[in-house]
């Protein structure tokens, strides 16, 4: 198998390293698997300077063009699958079959928007005779992108192809725990052709390089994906300059299920997808409101599929869920734990550290919490599960609207009428009902009040690359 990349900066086209450098870690032994470099002041300048000669030139390349050198690069992402996912396993820990499935979604990201781009229409606005309204879009200029470290690849790839697609240039400040996702985007658009200076990677002290690059009048666009907090002080800082945002932000996803369904089958499925990248979610499935007449049954099943969870390395071909990421969210499930225990809440299974090397976490449930439990307020971000009982469906859209986010949200109902209910009356970007996938390419994902603004995916994915632009034509004077 591949060993993990030698880590590098791309700006203008070109590789380069810095002087100063960040340990990656694995998360499944805590070793050092590789050196992030630290892009300096210099470095960002020069990304800047890149990025402006790089959108002169994309921003004038024909939108067929633009796509075919991003389904070139999404081909040779496909065929480097093995080699990225192995990486993106040593440095997030992620089981690594779960890594080969977010490698393919990243490529899914890059062909549907390559073929999006070539569909972004203007329109002909019917007016008098001798003049002609018309109303075209245009990519926005320069993006600063800040991307997190759950999904090493498909999360900047996401914003990456959105931008391209849209005719902007983009420089990505992907996460420095886990940088190899990025890099391996970063060779494919390479290889693949793409013109330099129009995509441009960095790394390094994340307050740093957003409070530099935020405010410099060449950065038309502020996109980013993480938490609440992180993402309302961005979007202040672009604010004090008149920069758009496009903000993907925390979540903490409600789950509603009806005592119409069968409780061991929406247990079953509500687990497995719990411990999908060991909780590390925006949209992972946490706050479960479970009608009385089901609850014990669906419960008891939950547990026994959590318990059965097989927890170790990703690289272990038996390992269903792998790591945390650091022990920052060792130290976050460990407390949202014995604040639930302090107030009344029952652990069901987990709760505690497993070893005392690699950042092993259990799948963890926890019961009869009342409303203001910290973990029913605050994101997991972890494999927590919350399952509550709730008389009716009216209550549990209550509970779960209760909390400033907004993000995903779903519910198990074989009623018509109940899931009519739960689509209007829950308050989320996403809903899902009967099925636990809350984004996909080819649909807009985004979130609603503490969420985030803005859509990324779908025929909407694009709106917030580009501007309108209205030309008033009158043909003679």
């Amino acid at each position: 198998m591949t060993t993990y990349p030698d880590l590098k900066l791309y700006i203008g086209g070109a590789w380069r390293k810095t002087a100063e450098e960040l340990p990656v870690l694995n998360p499944a032994d805590e070793s050092v698997i590789g050196a992030v470099p630290v892009a300096s002041q210099a470095d960002l300048d020069d990304a800047l300077a890149a990025a402006a000669e790089g959108f002169r030139l994309w921003s004038r390349t024909a939108p067929r063009e633009r796509g075919a050198i991003m389904l070139r690069a999404a081909a040779l992402m496909r065929e480097r699958a093995e080699e990225i996912a192995h990486a993106i396993t040593l440095e997030h820990g992620k089981p690594f079959r779960q890594a080969c499935l977010e490698v393919v979604r990243g490529c899914e990201f890059f062909e549907w928007d390559a073929a999006e781009g070539q569909r972004t229409y203007g329109r002909v606005v019917p007016s008098e005779p001798g003049i002609r309204y018309i109303v075209m879009r245009q990519p926005v200029g320069i993006v600063a992108a800040f991307s997190p470290w759950n999904f090493p690849m498909s999360q900047p790839a996401r914003k990456i192809a959105g931008a391209l697609a849209a005719g902007c240039a983009i420089i990505i400040k992907a996460a420095e725990e886990t940088p190899a996702g990025a890099l391996h985007i970063a060779r494919a658009l390479h290889d693949a052709g793409l013109p330099p200076g129009v995509f441009n990677l960095v790394f390094g002290v994340p307050a740093r390089i957003s409070d530099y690059l935020i405010p410099k009048p060449q950065t038309r666009l502020v996109a980013f994906t993480g938490s609440t907090a992180v993402g309302k002080h961005l979007s202040e800082l672009a604010a004090r300059h008149m920069t758009p945002v496009l903000m993907e932000l925390g979540g903490h996803a409600p789950v509603i299920v009806c005592d119409d369904v069968d409780p061991v089958a929406a247990a079953q499925a509500s687990a497995t997808r719990k411990v999908r990248n060991a909780g590390q979610v925006c949209t992972s499935p946490t706050r479960f409101f479970v009608q009385e007449a089901i609850f014990e049954r669906f419960a008891r099943s939950f547990v026994e599929k959590a318990r059965a969870t097989v927890v170790g390395n990703g690289l272990d071909p038996a390992t269903e869920m792998g790591p945390v990421a650091n022990h920052r969210r060792i130290e976050a499930l460990e407390a949202l734990t014995a604040d639930a225990r302090a107030r009344g809440g029952r652990v069901l299974t987990g709760g505690e550290r497993i070893g005392n090397r690699g950042y092993f976490f259990p799948p963890t449930v926890l019961t009869e919490l009342p409303d203001d439990a910290r973990a029913l307020r605050e994101e997991p971000f972890g494999p927590m599960a919350i399952i509550n009982p709730v008389r009716s469906v009216e209550e549990a859209i209550e509970k779960a609207n209760a909390l400033p986010f907004g993000l995903a949200a779903y519910g198990f109902t074989h009623s018509a009428a109940r899931a009519d209910l739960l689509a209007e009356g829950i308050e989320a970007g996403n809903v899902s009902i009967n099925t636990l996938e809350a984004s996909v390419a080819e649909v807009p994902f985004g979130g609603v009040k503490d969420s985030g603004y803005g859509r990324e995916g779908g025929a909407e994915g694009l709106d917030h690359y580009m501007t309108i632009k209205t030309l008033s034509h009158r043909m003679a004077i």
